[in-house]
């Protein structure tokens, strides 16, 4: 049968359009991601259109969804042949055609669907897709959600009728009059870097809007992505905004990720600023404006959240969740949060600053506004903090079906580390968080990090020092030669900066 799934199906060949190639290692703990041709075929995205179709009828009780789909090559594609499942499903589909991950989200809101999806691969290099899957307005399929998803398009059966298509062109419109409202109070020069992705079409003009001058890096569209990656975590491509912006002497630095729902930053100095120590300012400038409401923030974020007298003068509670935008976004929900910060860029910005939802644009907006309102420079304000070394994200590969035991088994070493008095960089752990990964902190309140990836295979390490550069290194080196010794890592994706 054309829809029975097969785990390998060769490309190139006649097989490839008369089969449905879907592999089960796509079904991630928060998005659904494959690497196209090898992992999943157009065949393998009608089905999981029929399984969505399903899921939004039995789960949710509707029959509407909207669907969006990035910036590359295949993407519009993929977008059709879901599409195609959700017609057969009987579900009436609105298609906004090329758009940004936050934008699908405003468009639930603007509609009133409670289904909606994304094709997309992120932050994930060429090759690879997927799909971000909505769960409602403002939040998206969790590791339960997964699982009922992955259990309909395996089972194979799925709901039946004659579904609607819609075509909407001026979702754009509508969500750039959303993010307008009112100009800063005072110009500030801007430099927007979009890594030839998606972001390049849509966030300039909204800068604009709000009477920034805007300079553009890589706004024009490269499917192939031939500059770099477009991922604010990436070093080669902070490097390229830090020196544009010191060129152009902008007061600050914006880079977006390919579907829009990350950002990064960079002073008017062209210092990468991580997305964590960013949010630690925003959050500083609205927990005043929403006193006593609590600040989310992932396992990966700076420590300084905890002692910060702003947000404790503001009676911000700082609650600590697992990675991942569906997380977050979640736990933000839950508490009630006036925002939630991740290292990765994913910011979330609760009413009355937001709906809840990711949005890169919405952040570099709220940035702005907060600098507009202040008289230091960017610099200035981060200068004004305590003073820390932070690692960037480093990723070294690790098989999908070892990754988490990997960790297990690295958390537990460090457990024991904790219980012997064992010392890591001169210091003795102080305590051990284990809600995603393992996270060790000092004597000195240094920490470092490792946990499985979510959407790719591999593990995620971060580490951040209170003394000194030499101290950070002594940290990533401890962890990266306690993962080598598992003999089951691979390269990492990037180096640490020179010493």
């Amino acid at each position: 049968m054309r829809w029975t799934i097969e785990t390998r199906v060769p490309e190139n060949s006649f097989d490839y359009f008369e089969k449905t190639l879907i592999t089960p290692n796509g079904f991630r703990e928060y998005d659904v991601r494959w690497l196209l041709g090898k992992e999943i075929n157009p065949n393998g995205f009608v089905v999981l259109g029929k399984a969505y179709g399903t899921l939004v009828r039995e789960a949710l009780g509707e029959s509407n969804v909207v669907v969006g789909h990035d910036f590359r090559m295949y993407s519009q594609d993929l977008s059709r042949s879901f599409i195609v499942g959700l017609l057969s499903a009987g579900m009436h589909v609105v298609d906004i055609g090329l758009s940004l991950s936050p934008m699908l989200y405003f468009a639930q809101h603007r509609f009133g669907f409670r289904g909606g999806a994304e094709i997309t691969a992120s932050h994930n290099e060429n090759g690879w897709t997927g799909i971000k899957l909505a769960n409602g307005l403002s939040s998206t399929l969790g590791p339960d959600g997964i699982l009922q998803f992955r259990k309909i398009v395996e089972g194979g059966v799925f709901a039946t009728g004659r579904g609607e298509y819609e075509s909407y062109d001026g979702l754009f419109d509508d969500y750039r009059a959303d993010l307008r409202q009112r100009p800063l109070a005072r110009k500030l020069k801007v430099l927007v870097a979009a890594g030839n992705g998606g972001a390049g079409r849509f966030a300039p003009p909204v800068l604009r809007d709000l009477g920034c001058e805007v300079v553009e890096l890589d706004t024009e569209p490269d499917w192939y992505f031939r500059k770099c990656n477009p991922n604010p975590e990436d070093m080669k491509f902070l490097h390229g905004m830090s020196r544009a912006t010191v060129e152009h002497h902008a007061d600050v630095g914006f880079g977006l990720d390919g579907d829009g729902d990350r950002l990064g930053v960079v002073d008017d100095q062209g210092r990468e600023v991580f997305s964590d120590k960013m949010g630690l300012l925003v959050a500083r400038w609205i927990c005043p404006k929403a006193p006593g409401r609590p600040v989310v923030i992932d396992v990966k974020g700076t420590g300084l959240y905890y002692e910060d007298p702003i947000l404790k003068q503001a009676g911000a509670e700082i609650v600590t969740w697992k990675t991942g935008h569906s997380y977050i976004k979640a736990k933000v929900a839950e508490t009630n949060a006036v925002a939630g910060f991740e290292k990765s860029g994913h910011w979330f910005f609760n009413a009355p600053f937001g709906r809840g939802y990711d949005d890169g644009v919405l952040s570099a907006v709220q940035t702005l506004r907060m600098l507009a309102e202040q008289s230091q420079s960017l610099s200035g304000m981060i200068d004004a903090l305590p003073r820390t070394w932070q690692s960037p994200t480093l990723e070294p590969q690790c098989a999908d079906d070892v990754k988490y035991k990997v960790v297990d088994t690295v958390a537990a070493q460090y457990q024991n580390d904790f219980a012997t008095g064992v010392r890591i960089a001169g210091m003795a752990i102080r305590d051990i968080i284990l809600i995603n990964g393992v996270r060790f902190r000092l004597e000195d309140d240094s920490w470092g990090l490792v946990r499985a990836s979510s959407n790719r295979p591999s593990l995620v390490v971060v580490a951040e020092a209170r003394k000194s550069r030499d101290q950070l290194y002594e940290i990533v080196d401890q962890i990266k030669a306690r993962l080598a010794a598992t003999g089951l890592i691979g390269g990492y994706d990037q180096d640490m900066p020179a010493r």
